[in-house]
């Protein structure tokens, strides 16, 4: 079997293109739920955790944030100044979730996209404490896909779990609640949003690509892998196109201890 890479800041590197490609983004109502929730606004200064390719960035960007994209992989911190770097908010940064090397006291939410269940938590949490200024908040929010609630999502949940020994290990949905809650001041709130995309074959065929547990080219389980998300792909698309459901979810809650 073709070793899968351990490292959780190089696993994606051959796979930067793809994910630029086809990961989905975020949905604006995001940004509209921090307002309601915690009164924020554009003067906050945001600190990405394993920002990756920025998706979870330009949200914030596009709400006139302060934004500093800390991602230890140089391929992806790559794309994202390739993406955001012409935005004098966006800063990237050479830096782990762990030790992130921002300054103390310096950020007013942190947040981590799609990233938090690779992170060391215990960690995690003293370095959102030592950033966070007082009041700061911690935003952990990712894209559930759905596995159920049509042939496609069905088919294609099988698939992953056929194809891969190792999707069942990275995949977010094993966190518990108390796993979460771990790295939180106090019990956070939970917030689920609709969101989705459509893709042709080779829109979805990236998509898949983008995934660590998914076999890479130069995997001798690749073109078997292919063939099976075509068989998938013919089998259950509508007029050419398949649709993949998430909710997305969101974690939100304090950095600090009150009094």
């Amino acid at each position: 079997m073709h070793p899968m890479p351990t490292d959780s800041t190089t696993r994606f590197s051959n796979r930067v293109a793809d994910y630029v490609k086809s990961r989905p983004s975020y949905p604006p109502a995001v940004i509209d739920v921090l307002r309601e929730r915690i009164g924020f606004d554009a003067t906050k200064i945001v600190a990405d955790i394993g920002a990756g390719t920025g998706i979870s960035s330009a949200l914030f960007l596009a709400a006139g944030n302060r934004v500093l994209a800390v991602e230890p992989n140089a391929p992806m911190r790559a794309a994202a100044v390739a993406a955001l770097g012409g935005d004098p908010n966006f800063a990237a940064i050479d830096g782990t979730a762990e030790a992130t090397t921002l300054p103390a006291a310096s950020v007013d939410l942190i947040i981590a996209a799609q990233a938090f269940h690779w992170f060391n938590r215990p960690k995690f949490a003293a370095e959102c404490r030592r950033i966070g200024r007082p009041g700061a908040h911690l935003l952990l929010l990712w894209n559930e896909r759905l596995a159920v609630g049509s042939p496609f999502l069905v088919e294609y949940e099988q698939l992953l779990k056929d194809i891969s020994a190792d999707y069942s290990r990275v995949d977010h949905r094993n966190l518990t609640d108390a796993q979460i809650a771990e790295v939180f001041a106090a019990p956070p709130q939970l917030i689920d949003l609709p969101n989705e995309q459509t893709f042709d074959f080779e829109g979805l065929s990236a998509r898949a690509l983008s995934s660590s547990y998914f076999p890479p080219a130069d995997d001798p389980r690749h073109t078997s892998a292919m063939a099976k998300l075509r068989e998938v792909f013919d089998r259950t698309n509508t007029h050419g196109t398949v649709t993949m459901r998430y909710t997305t979810q969101l974690h939100l809650g304090p950095v600090h201890r009150r009094g």
